[in-house]
């Protein structure tokens, strides 16, 4: 690799002045057309020009804003030179999914979003896009995976649950020779990287190439099984091994309180997603029929997951997609260039405005929804401006179908029943933040049952952490306490 640029000579104030192409994407009929991904491949020449806008800061506030801290200048200094597999394997030393980061992370709120081009009303360099070329141009010349360790510890893992911190964790303990088994109650690996992100967001060819590693890496994986219903943790121990990693995600949907939400066309966000994104040989048999939307959706929510429902419901052909979200655009969480690219493609958002109930027709199916407008008092514990209803400000919309997007949260009745194992008052698995260790010696958490709903990349960065406490703990003799 090259050496690190000498940071007196960087000429900054050229590479200031150097034209900001936007990454390519599918014109928005085209993206609606079908469920491919919404950006269009990047030519080699666009990647060179767009890493070398980077100017290289001594500070490095890039490095700083991601949860993974990956090197990001002294990547895209490689990549400005059509080093793009050595781009990719520094950004790999840090990051275990960098072709999935690239597409999901949210570089606005993290990387992109500290770049000092922002400071001056400019695109920033576009960190992402450039981490998923490199990660893929390296995948094209079959270095993507790593094969585990000749040698073996013969000590034995289990890891509940196979999104992303599961599967980073699972990467990284087998390189250093231990024999891993994953469990998942999914029909494939993946976690919500293949079960919950739409298809347009991530391609389920990215998701299986990678999950295909985990087999080339000896990690044998049990589907359809959940932990709770045949499988235990004192189960698990019972079976000899000697540690085990809890990664069940949060996915325990929120549920909307009013009157009618029970109605048929009124979907939950999760089956709502991977009814309509997800290969029906990858499902249960319940779930293999796709959304009938028909022509008005209404999605309540304001998050990334709202978003996706949204552009969902246009591809399986709503005419009319809204979302409804009871603050105003300043507090909306999520992504804004998600948000973007839904309006671009003809969604609606609604702000300040929230469901009273829903009325449905003679055979039970929701046809109507009853809002009422908001407005914004005192901050709550969020920091976020309280919404409340203005009286007599109540009014009606038609709608076919209606998608709850209000967030998850974890099975807290799941954690209780561990033996052994604390919970925070939220239901999430109290751990030491440091190793991800539980209160019971041997068993560790690690992605959205510790942290609640995060990122993809805050759950890679969890089970990292955990799979190197793992290592360090088996590696001293450590057991799992009974």
């Amino acid at each position: 690799m090259l050496p690190r640029p000498n940071s007196k000579a960087i000429d900054r104030k050229r590479r200031l002045a150097l034209p900001a192409e936007d990454p390519p994407r599918r014109p928005p009929a085209e993206r609606v057309g079908g469920f491919g991904e919404s950006w269009a491949p990047v030519s080699f020449e666009w990647a060179k020009a767009a890493a070398e806008r980077c100017i290289q800061c001594p500070a490095a506030p890039c490095v700083r804003a991601c949860p993974l801290g990956n090197d990001i200048p002294y990547a895209l200094w490689h990549m400005e030179r059509g080093l793009v597999v050595d781009a990719a394997l520094i950004f790999s030393r840090t990051n275990s999914m960098p072709d999935i980061c690239g597409r999901v992370c949210p570089q606005t709120e993290l990387c992109e979003g500290v770049c000092p081009y922002t400071k001056q009303d400019r695109p920033p360099v576009p960190i992402g896009r450039l981490e998923s070329y490199a990660a893929d141009w390296m995948y094209r010349e079959g270095l993507g995976v790593q094969r585990a360790a000749g040698r073996t510890s013969g000590r034995r893992i289990a890891i509940v649950g196979a999104g992303p911190a599961g599967i980073t964790a699972a990467e990284i303990l087998a390189r250093n020779g231990h024999a891993v088994t994953m469990f998942d109650a999914w029909p494939e690996a993946g976690g919500l990287l293949q079960y919950g992100i739409p298809r347009f967001k991530l391609s389920p060819e990215i998701v299986r190439r990678r999950t295909k590693g985990l087999r080339s890496l000896g990690i044998r994986c049990r589907f359809d099984t959940t932990l709770g219903k045949g499988l235990s943790v004192d189960g698990l121990v019972d079976q000899g091994f000697d540690a085990i990693l809890l990664a069940i995600g949060a996915g325990i949907g929120r549920t909307l309180e009013i009157a009618g939400a029970d109605l048929e066309g009124v979907f939950q966000a999760t089956p709502f997603l991977v009814r309509a994104n997800t290969d029906p040989s990858l499902l249960p048999p319940t779930l293999r029929s796709i959304p009938e939307v028909g022509r008005n959706v209404a999605v309540i929510g304001g998050g990334d997951t709202a978003m996706d429902c949204v552009r969902t419901a246009l591809r399986l052909g709503a005419e009319r997609a809204t979302v409804w979200y009871r603050r105003t655009e300043v507090e909306m969480p999520g992504n804004p260039r998600d948000r973007k690219l839904a309006i671009e493609e003809g969604a609606r958002v609604e702000w300040l405005a929230s469901p009273v109930c829903l009325e449905g027709d003679e055979t039970g199916h929701v046809r109507a929804m009853t809002l009422v407008r908001m407005q914004l008092g005192a901050p709550d514990g969020s920091g976020r401006h309280r919404p409340a209803p203005i009286p007599g400000s109540e009014f009606t919309v038609e709608t076919d179908a209606v998608v709850l997007a209000l967030g998850y949260l974890p099975d807290a009745g799941f954690i209780a029943r561990i033996a052994g194992i604390e919970a925070e008052p939220d239901g999430r698995v109290r751990v030491d933040p440091e190793t991800g260790a539980t209160s019971r010696a041997g068993i560790y958490a690690a992605g959205d049952n510790v942290l609640g709903p995060a990122l993809v990349v805050d759950a890679v960065s969890h089970g990292r952490r955990a799979a190197e406490a793992i290592h360090s703990f088996l590696t001293a003799g450590g057991t799992i306490a009974t």
